[in-house]
């Protein structure tokens, strides 16, 4: 079947002005362009239009959700499967998040006793299955799944004061950082500094540090890019800088 652009619009729920959007960008181009200069869309780009949704949702950007489509390797099947347990991840979050509301508004009007622990067991709870989402499969193979299980229990059990100490050291350690990147030596005495800085945020999650460990951070952080661009946002080559400091920090 085909379908106007007005008609695909209504059917969902994107606005024709976004839908030619993509056009230009070459993100979602019509079937055919009628001789009436209309934009002509079939079944296969009813598809497409959906995969971009679900994209959307789990909010990849425009400029990922093109690389993705575009790669020849690129399974529908396969990533109708991923879709579903991203959503699901979601929904079992959000539901952790809705119960920690929840119970804590009932604690206000005197209904229960929320415990601290509680109050934050469900953010806590949504990161470390952000991180497993992110990043699981990269740190369990490099580290082990002892190493892991281990930090996510330890991040399970921090006090709030504890929580805000770690959130403290990163903040510190990012800003010190910066300004040790702009000196451009990653031996001097501020770029050690923000070593042990990290170091200290570390041992605040990871119950088992080592100058190995942290050598193995730098690296990663370097070569994979989900890790790299946190960094990257500081300066560009903030990244290098990061790991070469931490190698003259751990005596490499």
């Amino acid at each position: 079947m085909e379908y106007s652009i007005n008609k695909l619009s209504n059917m969902s729920g994107v606005s024709t002005r976004t839908l030619r959007y993509y056009d230009e960008i070459d993100l979602l181009k019509p079937a055919r362009v009628a001789s009436s200069g209309y934009r002509i869309y079939g079944e296969a780009q009813v598809d497409t239009l959906q995969q971009i949704l679900f994209y959307k949702e789990l909010d990849f950007s425009l400029e990922d959700i093109k690389k993705l489509l575009s790669t020849p390797a690129f399974d529908r099947e396969h990533a109708f499967a991923n879709h579903l347990t991203a959503l699901q991840n979601k929904r079992a979050r959000l539901d952790r998040l809705i119960l920690t509301v929840t119970k804590s508004l009932a604690t206000m009007k005197g209904e229960i006793t929320m415990s601290d622990t509680e109050k934050f067991e469900g953010f806590k709870q949504t990161l470390i299955e952000e991180n497993e989402q992110n990043f699981g499969a990269e740190i369990r193979a490099k580290y082990g799944d002892a190493l892991i299980d281990e930090s996510n229990a330890k991040l399970k059990g921090l006090t709030q004061e504890q929580y805000d100490e770690g959130e403290c050291l990163r903040v510190a350690f990012e800003e010190t950082l910066k300004s040790a990147f702009d000196t451009g030596d990653p031996a001097g005495a501020l770029a050690q500094e923000a070593c042990e800085l990290h170091k200290q945020w570390l041992c605040v999650y990871y119950p088992r540090y080592s100058k190995e460990y942290h050598m193995g951070l730098g690296e990663m952080y370097l070569a994979d890019e989900r890790f790299k661009v946190n960094y990257e946002k500081l300066a560009s080559g903030c990244t290098a800088f990061l790991r070469d400091a931490i190698n003259v920090y751990c005596g490499k």
